[in-house]
């Protein structure tokens, strides 16, 4: 499989909630705009939304990620990194929305700042492909072995937080854990 059959969006501004929706569903669905509309729902009363940056410039939060896969009949399970991801029913798992540490730079210069940064994992065509929005192109994770030593990877990391992007009745039954771990 070529990477061009692959859709990617690339970095812009702080999107990268949009881009990492965007890329799990693998079509541009969503927009600043909205994102922002979901923003406004979300806190209707407030002058600064709690829910993105104070500047307008995207940054949004995990509730604008939930509420916009909600919209599309979507659910986002928060990943418990106390269970190994050996225990993932990837069949049930439409994609994965990570949020990990990133560091922080202008232009070539890298900054000693940490920022959370979203990215998305899905599977095209039998291969899983990390479609972080930072990266220059898709870039091929392997298959399932591959995928769950990827993701151990990245939730290693203290800070990582991992959604499972899965449809409504797979959140409401657990399918998405494999049977033994269901009923823990």
């Amino acid at each position: 499989m070529s990477e061009v059959e692959v859709f990617h969006e690339k970095q812009r501004l702080e999107l990268c909630a949009i881009h990492a929706l965007n890329n799990v569903l693998q079509e541009r669905v969503f927009t600043k705009e909205t994102a922002d509309e979901i923003c406004k729902r979300l806190a209707p009363q407030c002058v600064v939304n709690p829910h993105r940056s104070v500047l307008g410039t995207g940054n949004y939060d995990v509730n604008v990620i939930m509420a916009a896969l909600q919209s599309r009949g979507l659910a986002a399970v928060w990943w418990d990194k106390r269970r190994s991801v050996q225990s993932l029913c990837l069949d049930k798992v439409q994609g994965f929305i990570l949020n990990v540490p990133s560091r922080v730079s202008l232009g070539i210069v890298s900054l000693p700042l940490r920022r959370r940064h979203w990215l998305a994992v899905r599977q095209v065509n039998g291969h899983y492909y990390n479609l972080d929005s930072k990266l220059k192109g898709p870039v091929c994770i392997g298959g399932e072995t591959e995928l769950r030593s990827f993701l151990s990877e990245q939730l290693s990391q203290d800070v990582a937080e991992m959604l499972l992007v899965v449809q409504r009745e797979v959140e409401d039954d657990g399918t998405w854990l494999v049977a033994e771990d269901s009923r823990k």
